[in-house]
């Protein structure tokens, strides 16, 4: 899209209607174009002039500050329009776009056809686009940049090297890439440099670098294609609806499961609208996952805007899983648990993956970091919870200060149990308490004296509250007059 900055601002309305003008730029202290519109073009004004030279050309020329940013929010807009055409999309800032249309081009009935329905979008969005099809994409790159059909009588421009090296090719009488194509590739690396050939190769079709795409494919990808534009936010649901029970249908015959489900709803204006739910635990049921989906729907902060209407609706999964069949329980466990993994997702997919939360073991002795938040939907580490003596009391309390806070203590001795202590102002009598637990600090913080020995309690009040304190540094040993914090409550 050679025009594309200048049409930018021309359809926003930023561009003066009746003048030619150029996007300038300060380059080494000077004011040089980077780009210009149609107007000044076919007046031979060309990116690159300074300010100065292109007004004493055309002294009429408006200058406009250029703004990259915005080109590349537009460059990515129009990228994941292009996914309709196909899952492989590439960005060539800072004006191309490149498509693996391999396989993607039947619905539109070939090659020719997918290319006029683009360009055809492209131009209702008022861009100027030249667009090539090669078997490469540096061949279909080169192609669209310099306007030609014919890989032969492309310039040696479209390699890309360095400035001296294009200089040298053409002090050699080596014009064009059909000159180059009929030399042995040795001598050329020998005289060019060793990236010469590879980059030959690549514009002839002889080695495919393929293109690094912005999404991967999904594993598994439904789609529905309309003739007319639908705007019924009934029929969609319906046709979503439809897409999970296709999509089931594959997972079921992969043996598989999704973890992640992304529908993308297509306008006919290029607009597209992104829903993706996720589930706790691999799932391929129709009903559950349509279910979430219209909860996601009816969740939306902003609404779906059908605007013209969507012709094209697609359902991905990528991530997936495996998911076997499930034998069914006597006590009926797996249903109970099938029907809390549904509330799980239900929440996640109303309120949001990363605010329903579950707490996880982590592997250290250290209280605070024994055990650790994570969304619902992500893998649990391979950290499991240490197993409960049968008929004893929880070890550790079900609510963790963030930081343990700071109390008052009297006790018998110095290093004894506390009997007596004062928090929030409350003084609470201890009529029970077990312990102490020890818990020595991390290896490496004791090695550098920065880490104390924790002394736990258990302990209950009068009242019957129990909470869990602990003495900070060894009497005498760590400290001369340790500290005690109250670092969390029971239940």
């Amino acid at each position: 899209m050679p025009l594309l900055p200048s049409e930018r601002l021309r359809s926003s309305g930023g561009a003066p209607p009746d003048l030619p003008f150029a996007l300038v730029e300060t380059v080494r202290g000077g004011i040089r174009l980077a780009a210009v519109d149609a107007r000044a073009q076919a007046l031979g004004i060309v990116p690159g002039l300074t300010l100065a030279d292109a007004r004493a050309r055309v002294p009429e020329l408006a200058s406009i500050e250029h703004r990259p940013g915005d080109d590349a929010a537009l460059l990515d807009w129009l990228a994941d329009a292009c996914d309709r055409y196909s899952p492989s999309v590439a960005c060539h800032p800072p004006q191309g776009l490149v498509l693996d249309i391999t396989g993607c081009e039947h619905p539109y009935g070939g090659e020719a056809g997918l290319r006029d329905d683009l360009a055809g979008r492209l131009a209702r969005r008022g861009l100027t686009a030249r667009l090539a099809c090669a078997a490469t994409p540096d061949a279909a790159l080169a192609l669209a940049c310099h306007a030609t059909a014919d890989i032969g009588a492309l310039p040696v421009a479209a390699l890309s090297v360095d400035g001296d090296t294009h200089q040298a090719l053409r002090r050699a009488g080596l014009r064009t890439i059909g000159d180059l194509a009929a030399r042995p590739r040795g001598p050329l690396a020998a005289r060019f440099g060793e990236a010469l050939p590879v980059l030959l190769a690549r514009l002839l079709g002889e080695a495919d670098p393929r293109i690094v795409p912005r999404r991967q494919p999904p594993a598994v990808q439904v789609e529905a294609r309309f003739a007319e534009p639908v705007a019924r936010t009934g029929f969609v649901l319906d046709t979503l609806d439809r897409l999970v029970g296709e999509a089931a249908v594959r997972l079921g015959e992969q043996g598989c499961g999704g973890r992640r489900f992304e529908a993308a709803l297509f306008r006919s204006d290029g607009q597209v609208a992104r829903l993706a739910v996720e589930t706790g635990a691999p799932a391929r049921d129709p009903a559950i996952l349509a279910r979430l989906f219209r909860e996601r729907i009816d969740g939306l902060a902003d609404p779906l805007d059908p605007g013209f209407g969507y012709d094209l609706i697609r359902l991905a999964v990528p991530v997936i899983e495996p998911l076997g069949v499930q034998q069914l329980r006597l006590d009926g466990g797996a249903v109970a648990d099938a029907e809390l993994a549904g509330l799980i997702d239900r929440l996640a997919t109303r309120l949001g993956r990363t605010r329903v939360r579950r707490l996880h073991a982590g592997d250290s002795h250290i209280p605070e970091q024994a055990a650790f938040e994570l969304p619902v939907g992500d893998p649990a580490p391979p950290s499991a919870w240490p197993p409960l003596e049968p008929g004893e009391p929880p070890l550790r309390p079900l609510h963790l200060f963030d930081t343990p806070q700071r109390i008052e203590v009297l006790a018998e001795v110095p290093d004894g149990p506390p009997r007596r202590f004062r928090w929030r102002r409350v003084q609470h009598d201890v009529i029970r308490s077990e312990g102490p637990e020890r818990i020595a600090a991390q290896w490496w913080r004791r090695r550098d004296g920065k880490g104390l020995t924790r002394d736990y309690y258990r302990v209950e009040d009068a009242r019957g509250r129990r909470f869990w304190l602990f003495r900070h540094g060894l009497y005498e040993t760590e400290k001369a007059d340790p500290d005690w914090y109250v670092h969390g409550l029971f239940a």
